[in-house]
């Protein structure tokens, strides 16, 4: 078809369960926290609160049913938070399925445009 070069595939994706509970949200926090062990830091970082961050968390651990971050509290560290291992299956197996989702959206888009 002529004239349609210029489009681009765009798409969005996320997993549901009571609501949205896992996106690339969600594991662009969880891979910062997994970077610098700390949710305060992750979340001034995007420019979000501390509590808007804890209370995300704490939705989402609702929805999946379990845990994403281990809370560290004070001591000679100042405390932190570390990637569950729930959390950290999760991110692994949430990337190969986007990256799976992405070829295969992008297979369908050559095909038809």
């Amino acid at each position: 078809m002529d004239g349609v070069g210029y489009m681009e595939l765009k798409y969005k994706i996320w997993l549901e369960k009571n609501g949205k509970a896992f996106g690339d949200g969600p594991l662009d926090i969880l891979k910062r926290v997994e970077k610098n062990g700390s949710l305060r830091q992750t979340a001034a970082e995007l420019n979000m609160s501390y509590c808007q961050a804890w209370n995300l968390i704490k939705t989402l651990e609702g929805r999946l049913g379990f845990k994403l971050l281990e809370r560290h509290v004070g001591g000679k560290s100042g405390g932190g938070s570390t990637v569950t291992k729930e959390a950290k299956e999760l991110m692994i197996k949430y990337e190969k399925f986007k990256h799976e989702v992405d070829m295969s959206l992008n297979e369908l888009f050559k095909k038809y445009f």
